[in-house]
Protein backbone atom coordinates (compact mmCIF):
# COMPACT_ATOMS: atom_id res chain seq x y z
CA UNK A 1 0.00 0.00 0.00
CA UNK A 2 1.04 3.55 -0.75
CA UNK A 3 -0.24 6.48 1.25
CA UNK A 4 -0.46 10.03 -0.05
CA UNK A 5 -0.57 13.08 2.20
CA UNK A 6 -1.48 16.45 0.73
CA UNK A 7 -1.00 19.92 2.15
CA UNK A 8 -1.17 23.54 1.09
CA UNK A 9 -4.81 24.17 0.32
CA UNK A 10 -6.68 27.16 1.67
CA UNK A 11 -8.55 30.35 0.92
CA UNK A 12 -7.04 32.95 -1.39
CA UNK A 13 -8.25 35.96 -3.30
CA UNK A 14 -8.47 35.93 -7.07
CA UNK A 15 -5.07 36.57 -8.59
CA UNK A 16 -3.30 35.04 -5.63
CA UNK A 17 -1.10 31.98 -5.34
CA UNK A 18 -1.03 28.69 -3.48
CA UNK A 19 1.41 25.79 -3.47
CA UNK A 20 0.16 22.26 -2.96
CA UNK A 21 2.42 19.44 -1.83
CA UNK A 22 1.87 15.70 -1.85
CA UNK A 23 4.18 13.12 -0.35
CA UNK A 24 4.01 9.38 -0.93
CA UNK A 25 5.00 6.82 1.67
CA UNK A 26 4.55 3.14 2.45
CA UNK A 27 5.49 0.13 0.34
CA UNK A 28 6.94 2.05 -2.58
CA UNK A 29 8.69 0.14 -5.33
CA UNK A 30 8.39 2.36 -8.39
CA UNK A 31 6.40 5.53 -8.87
CA UNK A 32 5.63 6.04 -12.56
CA UNK A 33 3.80 9.33 -12.30
CA UNK A 34 2.24 11.69 -9.82
CA UNK A 35 -0.19 14.51 -10.27
CA UNK A 36 -3.33 16.33 -9.32
CA UNK A 37 -6.99 16.09 -10.13
CA UNK A 38 -9.69 18.42 -8.88
CA UNK A 39 -13.40 18.21 -8.34
CA UNK A 40 -15.66 21.20 -7.96
CA UNK A 41 -19.13 20.88 -6.40
CA UNK A 42 -21.52 19.28 -8.84
CA UNK A 43 -18.82 18.57 -11.40
CA UNK A 44 -16.78 15.56 -12.43
CA UNK A 45 -13.22 15.08 -11.30
CA UNK A 46 -10.81 16.47 -13.88
CA UNK A 47 -7.09 16.21 -14.46
CA UNK A 48 -5.16 19.32 -13.51
CA UNK A 49 -1.54 18.34 -14.05
CA UNK A 50 0.67 15.30 -14.08
CA UNK A 51 4.39 14.59 -14.10
CA UNK A 52 6.12 11.36 -15.00
CA UNK A 53 9.14 9.83 -13.36
CA UNK A 54 11.19 11.16 -16.26
CA UNK A 55 9.91 14.69 -15.77
CA UNK A 56 7.40 14.91 -18.60
CA UNK A 57 4.46 17.11 -17.69
CA UNK A 58 0.92 17.59 -18.90
CA UNK A 59 -1.64 20.21 -17.96
CA UNK A 60 -5.31 20.90 -18.37
CA UNK A 61 -5.86 23.64 -20.91
CA UNK A 62 -7.57 25.76 -18.27
CA UNK A 63 -4.45 25.93 -16.08
CA UNK A 64 -1.64 26.11 -18.65
CA UNK A 65 0.55 29.11 -18.07
CA UNK A 66 -0.73 29.57 -14.51
CA UNK A 67 0.05 26.28 -12.76
CA UNK A 68 3.39 24.49 -12.61
CA UNK A 69 3.88 20.90 -11.49
CA UNK A 70 7.23 19.66 -10.24
CA UNK A 71 8.48 16.57 -8.50
CA UNK A 72 11.24 15.26 -6.31
CA UNK A 73 11.84 11.58 -7.08
CA UNK A 74 14.14 11.14 -4.10
CA UNK A 75 11.42 12.37 -1.75
CA UNK A 76 8.48 10.80 -3.63
CA UNK A 77 6.87 14.21 -3.54
CA UNK A 78 5.01 16.31 -6.08
CA UNK A 79 4.25 20.00 -5.94
CA UNK A 80 1.70 22.17 -7.69
CA UNK A 81 2.44 25.88 -7.82
CA UNK A 82 -0.76 27.72 -8.62
CA UNK A 83 -0.50 31.35 -9.68
CA UNK A 84 -3.11 33.71 -11.03
CA UNK A 85 -5.86 31.80 -9.27
CA UNK A 86 -9.42 32.32 -10.46
CA UNK A 87 -12.73 31.62 -8.70
CA UNK A 88 -13.29 28.78 -11.16
CA UNK A 89 -10.22 27.05 -9.71
CA UNK A 90 -12.20 26.50 -6.51
CA UNK A 91 -12.36 22.75 -5.91
CA UNK A 92 -11.09 19.86 -3.85
CA UNK A 93 -7.67 18.92 -5.19
CA UNK A 94 -6.63 15.27 -5.08
CA UNK A 95 -3.12 13.96 -5.43
CA UNK A 96 -2.64 10.64 -7.20
CA UNK A 97 0.21 8.33 -8.04
CA UNK A 98 0.63 5.57 -10.57
CA UNK A 99 2.73 2.90 -8.89
CA UNK A 100 4.23 -0.39 -10.02
CA UNK A 101 4.98 -3.23 -7.63
CA UNK A 102 8.01 -5.48 -7.85
CA UNK A 103 5.87 -8.01 -9.72
CA UNK A 104 4.75 -5.42 -12.25
CA UNK A 105 1.28 -4.81 -10.90
CA UNK A 106 0.08 -1.30 -11.62
CA UNK A 107 -1.96 0.52 -8.99
CA UNK A 108 -3.30 4.02 -8.67
CA UNK A 109 -3.50 5.59 -5.24
CA UNK A 110 -5.30 8.75 -4.16
CA UNK A 111 -4.87 11.26 -1.42
CA UNK A 112 -7.76 12.44 0.72
CA UNK A 113 -7.93 15.82 -0.95
CA UNK A 114 -7.21 19.39 0.01
CA UNK A 115 -9.65 22.22 -0.46
CA UNK A 116 -8.79 25.29 -2.52
CA UNK A 117 -11.16 28.23 -2.40
CA UNK A 118 -10.63 31.33 -4.53
CA UNK A 119 -12.72 34.35 -3.68
CA UNK A 120 -13.60 37.01 -6.24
Amino acid sequence: QVQLVESGGGLVQAGGSLRLSCGASGSIFRINAMGWYRQAPGKQRELVATITRGGNTDYAVSVKGRFTISGDNAKNTVYLQMNGLKPEDTADYYCYTSHSTRLGTLNVYWGQGTQVTVSS
